[in-house]
């Protein structure tokens, strides 16, 4: 019997390398569609050869390394869906335009901000607005080469550890007034299109906590106010309905009381929601693929759990052995990750769990 040189009924293309990329493959596969990874694609051509090659339904970004311009070039085909969509791409990579349309264009509530493209400038809106200052590159990700001015003299050292991280002139800064915060919340928002329209979904708040040289760790659910709850989903539903698209977005907020600011949004799953591994019935990569194919889906979480995630190193049995033993709890190794994972009747229990287990992962004292 000669094989079948049959074509997948459905067929995803996705691009770009880390942890999403073959988390999210195996989603797709397990509904049946055939997932070919793809870590890099240089340009416009290379896309047209790639679509050529393997005749995709779908092309995904899965890293922030995928440029809009291949993203466009793979969208102007029309048997092609892109997502995230081009928009949604470049104004994920381009802080200010982000800033400018969810606090200019659509009025979400946001800490006070303002762009400098000199040590000058940053002077002068230090002057206007006072101390402290964050201040943030345009580019890149949002530790590198981010700082705290508190004072005129630390004006000009901020501005050269910000232009330092940024990839190519011209150089150019966020700076933020600082606000009193109780905490920082991810909320992952699930854009679909139903027959009456896009509707949205939403997973439990997701709190998180980043310290240099510490693994992140995240829990959920992050309680909130039913004010500060209302506040945080209407902003998501805005700032997703106006990027457009299918999938999982992850929503930063950041919360004081019944306040909530918007702070950015990535439109694709997110290191944060590697919690949901364990605490919902769906993990972020099963919903990000369930939405992007139009199926039916559910963001129903089923237990509090916590997560601390880090670079990723090899386990040895004998300290997997241990890791395990403490209760509910689960180590996965990614790609680049390695995650502790811990579940329990209670986040503080949860956090507790994860705490002991990332102990062994990562190499930590307790």
């Amino acid at each position: 019997m000669s094989e079948s040189t049959e074509r997948p009924s459905t067929t995803v293309l996705l691009l770009g390398s880390g942890d999403t990329g073959p988390e999210l493959a195996l989603a797709f596969e397990r509904l049946g569609v055939a997932a070919v990874r793809v870590d890099e694609c240089a340009d416009a051509d290379a896309m047209t050869a790639l679509l050529d090659e393997h005749q995709p339904d779908y092309v995904v970004a899965v890293s922030h390394e995928v440029s809009p311009a291949v993203l466009i070039a793979a969208a102007e085909r029309e048997s092609v869906e892109v997502f995230p969509t081009p928009r949604a791409t470049r104004l994920g990579a381009d802080r200010e335009g982000l800033r400018k349309l969810a606090g200019d264009e659509l009025g979400l509530p946001t800490v006070p901000f303002w762009f400098a493209s000199s040590a000058e400038e940053l002077a002068a809106v230090a002057d206007h607005a006072g101390f402290p200052l964050v201040v943030t590159p345009l580019f890149g990700t949002v530790t590198d080469g981010q700082s705290v001015v508190t004072r005129a003299d630390d004006v000009d050292a901020a501005w050269q550890l910000a232009a330092a991280a940024l990839p190519t002139p011209p150089n150019r800064v966020m700076a933020e007034t600082v606000v009193e915060v109780d905490e920082e919340v991810t909320l992952l928002t699930v854009r679909t299109t139903e027959p009456s329209g896009p509707a949205v979904q939403f997973c439990e708040p997701i709190g998180y906590r980043r310290s240099d040289g510490q693994p992140l760790e995240t829990w959920q659910p992050q309680r909130l106010s039913l004010a500060a709850l209302d506040a945080a989903r209407s902003i998501a539903a805005r700032i997703v309905h106006s990027l457009g698209g299918r999938g999982v977005f992850a929503v930063e907020l950041a919360v004081h009381g019944d306040e909530v600011y918007f702070t950015t949004v990535d439109a694709q799953p997110s290191d944060v929601g590697l919690v949901t591994l364990r605490s919902q019935r769906l993990s972020q990569y099963e919903l990000h693929a369930r939405a992007i194919l139009g199926l039916s889906l559910d963001t129903i979480m089923i237990s509090p759990a916590a997560a601390r995630t880090g670079a990723r190193r090899d386990v040895p049995a004998g300290a997997l052995k241990e890791a395990l033993e403490v209760p509910e709890s689960d180590v996965r190794l990614l790609a680049t990750t390695s995650a502790a994972i811990a579940t329990a009747p209670d986040v503080v229990r949860a956090r507790d769990r994860a705490h002991r287990v990332s102990a062994v992962v990562h190499g930590l004292g307790s």
